[in-house]
């Protein structure tokens, strides 16, 4: 555990904290024991005592009642402690993980070629002046409306989104996925167990009225479908397709990807979730990037699988691998869908557990976003468009668009 704090970049010290916290845990739950068995023996001798005995028992009664109390509130303030440290703690690192920051992933696969424009005869324009072109974004009116970092879709783009979700859903339907229409607030404790009360508090939304928090994804709600459940093994894996709308504020991104869609307080996201054996999360992980790699593969977009670093896999997850399209304008990669193992991390923290015979243990957790709709956006307008501002819709979208071959800009 400490070498993967120390992989992660984050402190050392809460180990040796918690490790301390733990072991007064311990000591002071026997120390209650101890007592409350001495209390007991003790209130069985009073009725048999008289006179001075019993005056003398009952004095001692008396101080073992304060002794017992003390031992049970140290108790409790050290097991609250420990907790607190324990929460702390990002989710062991994998061993293969590259160690390192934001920019020290491994490019583990390059599928496609991106467009060469200037051999096509002309620059390609950015997804927002695409956008206005096809009356598909207003970006001014959101901002009239909402503020910086928010927006419209209108017409073409309204139904783009809906042909997204429609497609996403449908393939993972395929593939053996429960659809879920799932909230967008939740408890403290559902956002606390996934990991997203941590370092990732600062993008939250929280409604101080209600105590509710607003999702920044579907696999809030989705980790915390079977909080305080035992499922049975021979039930595993459980795969759910989650839809909602998440809301995040971009909190440290000032200045980063202003224009456009690409980065929004709000958008709409279609995430798998899998419940399985921990024995078969590595494997469950891999064909997550599958279906995300097949989904990618069936929009047309040239995009790479990286590994990310250690100090970039964010608390819940041991191995997290992205898929990142190519943004012609932006002349590189952007994340499009990312992918974790969380390994027995959000199970614990949310008490999900499973059963095989009369044994039960903490079960694994993944998670795997489809289609994060706005970037999705972003990058088919970018990377199909057409001289003219019309855009190519990909084959595999067309009949979630009644047929629609291309888009084509709308008189202003």
């Amino acid at each position: 555990m400490r070498a993967s704090q120390r992989a992660r970049g984050e402190d050392v010290g809460i180990v040796d904290a918690l490790l301390t916290a733990d072991e007064r845990r311990r000591s002071s739950s026997v120390r209650f024991d101890e007592l409350r068995a001495e209390q007991k023996a003790l209130g069985k001798l009073i009725p048999k005592a008289s006179g001075d005995e019993k005056a003398e028992l009952l004095k001692k009664a008396g101080e073992l009642s304060a002794a017992v109390k003390a031992a049970d509130a140290e108790q409790d303030a050290a097991a609250e402690e420990t907790q607190q440290l324990l929460l702390q703690l990002g989710n062991l690192v994998h061993p293969a993980v590259p160690v390192g920051g934001e920019d020290d992933f491994t490019v583990l696969e390059t599928v496609g070629t991106p467009r060469d424009f200037d051999a096509e005869g002309f620059a390609p324009k950015d997804h927002l002046e695409l956008g206005e072109l096809l009356g598909a974004i207003d970006t001014e009116r959101g901002a009239k409306v909402s503020g910086s970092r928010f927006y419209y879709l209108t017409g073409i783009g309204a139904l783009l989104e809906f042909a997204l979700v429609n497609a996403a859903m449908a393939q993972a339907t395929a593939a053996g996925f429960t659809p879920v229409l799932t909230p967008a607030l939740v408890k403290p404790k559902a956002m606390e167990g996934t990991g997203f009360l941590g370092q990732a508090a600062e993008d939250v939304y929280h409604l101080d009225k209600d105590d509710l928090y607003l999702v920044g994804t579907s696999e809030v709600p989705l980790a915390a479908y079977h909080m305080d459940e035992i499922l049975d093994a021979d039930q595993l894996p459980r795969r759910y397709a989650g839809f909602s709308s998440c809301f995040r504020r971009e909190a440290g991104s000032y200045g980063k990807d202003t224009r456009g869609i690409f980065r929004v307080h709000q958008f709409d996201k279609v995430e798998m979730y899998v419940y399985t054996t921990p024995e078969d999360a590595e494997a469950e992980h891999q064909r997550l990037l599958d279906w995300e790699k097949q989904w990618l593969t069936s929009l047309e977009l040239p995009f790479r699988v990286v590994d990310l670093a250690s100090g970039d896999l964010g608390s819940s997850a041991t191995r997290k691998f992205d898929c990142e399209a190519w943004i012609p304008t932006q002349g590189k990669y952007r994340e499009l869908t990312s992918t974790s193992n969380t390994t027995e991390f959000q199970s614990r923290r949310l008490s999900i557990r499973m059963r095989e015979g009369k044994k039960v243990r903490p079960l694994a957790t993944l998670n795997g976003t489809l289609c994060a709709v706005t970037r999705t956006i972003v990058a088919i307008l970018e990377n199909h468009q057409q001289a003219d501002g019309s855009v190519r819709v990909p084959e595999a979208l067309r009949p979630f668009l009644g047929g629609r071959e291309v888009l084509e800009p709308v008189a202003r």
